[in-house]
């Protein structure tokens, strides 16, 4: 049983769609979309690691004020994304949506596939912009420039970042659903291995750096970290992603909690709608939807990497 039967191959592979809006906020007005203050809202899940990036860039560059934020109820029923009133999450007060569907739909009323977040809503035109995360941490950086903060993209990292970047997309953050969602034993195995092959050589690079890129944060960064704050809860039990925890990896351990204890991370992050989200609403693997009560986990640890 297949947790997104259309997202499947015959070898059992999950085969993740394709984001359905690619539209463009610009500084310089060369897109329909201007990068105007108060313009644009930002749909998440915080149980998400997708969107939780675009919650943690929006945050980084100083967009709070700018670009209004609502979070989902965390848990998705047979009707997709829930816009409810609960701990940590609210009804939409732009729209008046039930659910994250009716935005798709508003933008194209064809639209039939999976509804995933983040989603960034533009409040003139009252259609999806961009529901790609990549998309949208990149408009954030570039694109509203005038409040930039820091630079997470900076140019003479380039090509190497993009390339680290696309590594730890296609093996870590994708990587933990190439395992869990997986219908078939070799098909689990294969993303199961090739997602600790991943994590090994990470750990090695972060022996002798405080962060991928040396003493600065950058996107990539905070890629791995959507991933790695929510291994040991979920994706390790859940996802049968059991090989390792990060607990046992020091260097990722240490880093992961160096990247939580950064200004205002903490906040951006959820164990109860993470752990609530995963067990209860994926019931083809959890089909008791019981929720586990740990592991207990300190991430405000002292992490040892200042002096790297």
């Amino acid at each position: 049983m297949s947790q997104f039967p259309d997202e499947e191959s015959e070898e059992g592979e999950f085969d993740r769609q394709e984001d359905a809006f690619r539209d463009w906020v610009s500084a310089d007005g060369s897109t329909p979309y201007p990068a105007e203050s108060g313009r644009y809202h930002l749909y998440v899940s915080l149980a998400c690691p997708w969107a939780s990036r675009t919650v943690i860039v929006r945050k980084i560059q100083g967009l709070e004020g700018s670009i209004g934020l609502t979070v989902v109820d965390p848990i998705r029923d047979e009707q997709g994304w829930a816009f409810r009133e609960g701990p940590g999450f609210s009804h939409d007060p732009i729209n008046h949506f039930k659910y994250l569907r009716e935005a798709y739909t508003a933008t194209d009323p064809s639209f039939d596939g999976r509804v995933t977040v983040p989603v960034l809503w533009d409040k003139t035109s009252k259609r999806i912009v961009n529901n790609s995360e990549d998309d949208i941490c990149r408009m954030f950086n570039d694109e509203f420039g005038g409040l930039l903060t820091q630079d997470l993209f900076p140019d003479d990292l380039e090509p190497d970042h993009e390339e680290l970047s696309k590594l730890i997309y296609e093996r870590v953050n994708n990587g933990v659903y190439r395992a869990g969602f997986a219908s078939k034993q070799a098909a689990y195995e294969r993303g199961c291995r090739s997602l600790f092959e991943a994590l090994d050589m990470l750990e090695t690079r972060l022996a002798g750096q405080r962060y991928l890129f040396g003493k600065r944060i950058v996107e990539a960064d905070w890629r791995l970290f959507c991933t790695l704050v929510r291994f040991d809860s979920v994706y390790h039990g859940h996802f049968k992603c059991n090989v390792r925890r990060i607990v046992d990896y020091p260097n990722l351990q240490g880093y992961l909690c160096d990247l939580y204890q950064q200004p205002g991370i903490a906040e951006t992050v959820n164990f109860d709608h993470i752990k609530r989200h995963y067990y209860y609403t994926h019931d083809d693997i959890n089909p008791t939807r019981i929720v586990p009560i740990g592991p207990a986990l300190d991430l405000t640890q002292p992490h040892g990497r200042g002096g790297m």
